[in-house]
């Protein structure tokens, strides 16, 4: 029964509301226009199986499952990619955090360093007016979780995933690394790949912060429209278009 519940209710509030809402213009419609009524009913469509968590996942899993995590690391530094953070609230000791898939990216990194000893080289700038520099507030984070100053690099100057690699290669030079581990979301690595690859640099993916489970499995709620599933549907969609742009640019 509460699974039947769960799925009436993923029709109260949007996004399942909203498909809810266009079924009325389209049922208006179906006597008075029938091509505009089919036209909102394949639109209205789209959107239901784009809020669903079985559509989201099979094109989140598409990026995902293209590098697999590695047993070993073979490298001589952690390269850590930034993914979003707040500019004033509060941490421990200070001010601005990471974002999940930031804050996911930097604990993997962390265990790494203290699994093998390599220096960690954080990533990114301040994007927007009211986020926060990332590579600043991972300094920051990695500090206070242990890491000693001498085993942290900054390039806090980039705002997308291509000035990243450009920036990042050009402080490996200036350091003598080679080798980099890039430590990025699983569904951001294969972008992330290309765009290290053509700024000359030959990494070893380490994916972390995976938003699908390895293993599909359907179950009914995976049928009700939720917003969650269309932020990732959207993630995954920008994800496979910059990997488009990156390869034939």
């Amino acid at each position: 029964m509460i699974y039947v519940i769960k799925f009436i209710y993923s029709f109260v509030l949007p996004p399942g509301l909203f498909v809810l809402l266009l079924l009325v213009p389209i049922i208006w419609l179906w006597k008075r226009e029938r091509r505009a009524s089919v036209f909102l009913l394949i639109v209205t469509l789209l959107f239901y199986l784009s809020s669903t968590s079985l559509v989201s996942d099979l094109f989140i899993r598409g990026l995902e499952r293209q590098y697999a995590q590695p047993q070993a690391v073979q490298g001589d530094v952690i390269v850590v990619l930034g993914g979003g953070a707040t500019l004033t609230t509060p941490d421990l000791n200070g001010k601005g955090n990471m974002l999940g898939s930031a804050a996911n990216r930097l604990l993997t990194a962390v265990r790494l360093h203290k699994a093998t000893g390599l220096p960690i080289l954080f990533s990114g700038g301040q994007v927007f007016a009211d986020s926060g520099n990332e590579a600043n507030i991972a300094k920051r984070q990695l500090l206070a979780l242990g890491v000693a100053e001498s085993d942290i690099l900054v390039e806090n100057r980039s705002l997308n995933t291509k000035q990243n690699a450009i920036n990042t290669a050009l402080i490996l030079k200036e350091h003598g690394f080679e080798h980099p581990v890039l430590v990025t979301s699983a569904f951001h690595m294969p972008r992330a790949v290309v765009e290290f690859g053509q700024a000359g640099l030959s990494v070893q993916p380490f994916p972390t912060d995976y938003v699908s489970d390895s293993k599909f499995t359907f179950y009914p709620a995976k049928l009700s429209p939720n917003a969650g599933a269309v932020s990732i549907t959207g993630l995954a969609l920008k994800e496979y278009l910059g990997l488009f742009v990156a390869k034939i640019r």
